[in-house]
């Protein structure tokens, strides 16, 4: 532990009691104080990682009010001090409501000192531990990863590709499914960038209508149009210096396509209603969960621009194709919102788990985020079931965590795949498998399969 952590506060009445204690913490620094407004002076000065604290303080040495009153202000001051209450013999209720009060622990007199040490040596831990923690925390806050929350392979492969362009100024088109979190991973890029203290200007084309869309990408002159009172910036150029993101592009219409294309190759635009040509330093990121290709096809979206803005490709998985993810996020999201909701949410029920797990989740992390928030205001006990996420697992099966029930799915599963790819014939399923006939033959009959 640190020294910090180290420090212990006695804040006793008793100058008998203070020295026995005093003599029982080896290895502590420890300060002691007799009454509350000491206890709280040393509380700021000498910053204690744990405190024992007698509730029968003067002037009510004989009741609890002072002692409750001083660990009320103590917390209130430091809410990580780990405040270990010392109460009298069978006083368990004073003991409960100091728990409830937030409070670390509780002993009742007398003292075993050797059971009080260890206590104080546990809390001084847990008070470090913490304080690692929010160190932690505290750097996790400033990464530009921050606001990713993932754990399977196919998220971290998405990382790893974002930390190789981040620095880049590539044209980066993102692609993936509704919800899946596409503006995430575009402010990532920026953070990552070297044009990362400049702005990010985003704009949703699919958002905007088709005779606004120009003039707020490219911006306007004075007397361009009925209404244009006064020359306009437009989203392009105020991203100068930074970075430009064009959500939903797929939507972005034939007409604009081109002068859109000029820009990307040119780096210069015109406003609407002007002939001066401006000079744009600025790096674009699109996105869109369409199929572009298939719009080429139709010809609702111009190739060349196609290819233009496709310097760099990043695919993001939807969330039924991220193995794991569901269930990290669903706890994230809980904690989220049960502390900015201030309910007492604590976790899911193993049904509600397996649920989000095997769910297909058709809106992505947006349908997962809003139904967490829905559950956690509306829940009425401490954990979330699968009635609070609202969620009909009728026909979802359940996916086994037994090691020889998972080895036995997986071998069944093996089996009828070489069988539909051999279209039921024996032998050619036997050496797809590796095995002999008679050993397939065997197996089939274990897992109750005809040919």
């Amino acid at each position: 532990m640190n020294e910090k952590n180290n420090r212990l506060l006695i804040v006793e009445d008793d100058p008998g009691l203070q020295g026995q204690l005093r003599w029982s913490f080896d290895g502590f620094e420890i300060a002691v104080a007799s009454e509350r407004e000491a206890a709280l002076a040393e509380v700021r000065r000498f910053e204690p990682g744990v405190v024992t604290l007698d509730l029968g303080l003067p002037p009510d040495p004989g009741g609890t009010s002072e002692g409750f009153r001083t660990l009320e202000e103590i917390l209130t001051i430091a809410p990580a001090i780990k405040v270990i209450v010392v109460t009298g013999h069978d006083d368990r209720r004073n003991a409960v409501r100091a728990i409830g009060m937030g409070a670390y622990d509780f002993f009742e007199k007398p003292i075993d000192p050797e059971i009080l040490t260890l206590a104080v040596e546990r809390a001084g831990r847990l008070n470090w531990l913490e304080a690692e923690n929010r160190k932690l925390s505290s750097a996790a806050s400033t990464s530009p990863f921050r606001e990713l929350i993932a754990a399977s392979p196919e998220m971290l492969k998405v990382c790893r590709t974002v930390e190789k362009l981040g620095p880049t100024d590539a044209t980066t088109l993102i692609l993936g499914e509704s919800g899946t979190g596409k503006e995430v991973l575009v402010r990532m890029l920026h953070s990552l960038s070297g044009r990362a203290d400049k702005k990010l200007m985003a704009i949703n084309c699919a958002a905007i209508p088709e005779n606004l869309l120009e003039s707020e990408l490219f911006g306007y002159e004075k007397g361009a149009f009925t209404g244009a009172l006064k020359s306009t910036l437009g989203k392009i150029e105020l991203a100068d210096g930074g970075l430009l993101f064009l959500g939903e592009i797929g939507d972005l219409p034939l007409a604009l396509q081109s002068k859109l294309l000029r820009f990307l190759q040119e780096r210069v635009i015109e406003r609407v209603g002007g002939r001066k040509e401006i000079p744009v330093d600025v790096r674009v990121v699109c996105a869109t969960h369409q199929d572009l290709k298939a719009l080429i096809r139709v010809g609702r979206f111009r190739e060349d621009l196609f290819y233009r803005v496709n310097e760099t490709t990043i695919v993001v998985p939807p969330l039924r194709e991220r193995h794991g993810d569901a269930v990290v996020l669903a706890r994230a999201f809980l904690r989220r919102f049960a502390e900015q909701h201030k309910r007492p949410i604590r976790d899911f029920t193993a049904n509600a788990l397996r649920l989000i797990e095997q769910y297909p989740w058709p809106g992505n992390v947006r349908e997962l985020e809003n139904r967490i928030k829905r559950a956690v205001i509306m829940a009425d006990g401490t954990e979330i079931g699968p009635a609070d996420l609202e969620l009909d697992d009728t026909g979802i099966p359940q996916e086994p965590f037994n090691l020889r029930e998972v080895r036995e799915l997986a071998e069944q599963r093996a089996i009828q795949r070489a069988l539909i790819f051999t279209d039921n014939n024996v032998s050619r399923t036997a050496d797809l498998l590796g095995v002999t006939r008679p050993t397939l033959y065997n197996l089939m009959k274990k897992h109750n399969l005809s040919e």
